[in-house]
């Protein structure tokens, strides 16, 4: 009969490789930089705002009911991913009279969304 142990996963010392903490404490972004990160991934998290962020990853301007295509949604769905985006200050937003037009605020949500899938794709 085997006896099962539990086990502490408490050191004995305080910090065992002072040296390299240190290192990648001074190498760590500071938390703007990291609350940017961890907005972009939430909006990553969801299949439609994925889509959308790919959609404009070129630099072009769609407006609502261009992303409901792109989506495959109503435009009540994509107005409300697109709102999200934008809450998120992920994407720009202008109107032109009824029109809602919307675009990525930087490139690197676009590209980071194309190149994980991209990846995926060659696993």
């Amino acid at each position: 009969m085997r006896v099962s142990r539990e086990f502490d996963e408490t050191c004995a010392i305080p910090c065992f490789k002072e040296k390299l903490v240190r290192k990648l404490q001074q190498q760590l972004p500071p938390d703007e930089v990291l609350e940017e990160a961890r907005v972009l991934f939430a909006a990553l998290s969801d299949r439609a705002r994925l889509k959308i962020l790919i959609a404009l990853q070129d630099g072009e301007e769609l407006c609502v009911c261009d992303v409901a295509n792109v989506l495959g949604a109503t435009v009540s769905t994509a107005s409300h991913h697109l709102r999200k985006m934008r809450d998120l200050k992920l994407l720009k937003y202008r109107n032109d009279g009824r029109m809602a037009y919307y675009s990525l605020r930087s490139k690197l949500a676009g590209k980071l969304a194309a190149d994980v899938l991209r990846a995926e794709v060659t696993i």
